[in-house]
């Protein structure tokens, strides 16, 4: 124990009192400096070089301030790093809505009718806060989602959900003419 302690003592002592002494040193004599390592000498045309050392710390700066783009994908997993105390944020969509179709939120539009036609089937929704309504076929682009599919009695849209804690970035909403029971 004492021989642990002795080694504890010296240690801390030690490096503090040589620095001093290379602090307590004359100006004129210039302080012997070990070799440098092998790796850094310019003798070996493997070595990394001053370019190349500037350009890794370049990418490390970029890391550390986010430039990278990495993302995360959780998978079916929840996310670890959004916190579960705070509750999903509404959802922010990009800028003032548009006029007409890409104007459309799926949760304010009702169907009205479904027409066939000879290119397939056409949807006559109305939105609740204007009094026009609008034909959707397959694909259009809705503010929120998409059309995914009109069928004889009902339209499947894809919404996208801004909840951090969903397994998947859309879901599934389906408006039929027939009300469910």
């Amino acid at each position: 124990m004492r021989r642990r302690a002795r080694a504890f003592i010296l240690f801390t002592l030690g490096a503090p009192l040589a620095w001093l002494a290379m602090a307590q040193a004359p100006q004129g004599a210039a302080p012997a400096s070990p070799a440098p390592p092998p790796s850094l000498t310019s003798d070996s045309s493997t070595e990394p070089s001053l370019q190349n050392i500037d350009e890794i710390l370049a990418g490390d700066e970029d890391v550390l301030s986010g430039d990278t783009g990495f993302t995360y994908d959780p998978g079916n997993r929840r996310d670890p790093f959004k916190s579960l105390l705070i509750a999903p944020d509404r959802p922010e969509f990009r800028g003032p809505r548009p006029e007409g179709v890409p104007g459309l939120m799926i949760d304010e539009i009702d169907l009205k009718g479904i027409w066939r036609t000879a290119k397939g089937y056409v949807a006559q929704v109305t939105s609740a806060n204007q009094k026009k309504s609008y034909l959707l076929r397959e694909g259009d682009q809705l503010y929120d989602g998409d059309v995914v599919s009109i069928g004889k009695t009902e339209v499947v849209f894809k919404q996208i959900v801004q909840d951090p804690t969903a397994l998947k970035p859309f879901r599934e909403v389906v408006k039929s003419l027939v009300p469910s029971s």
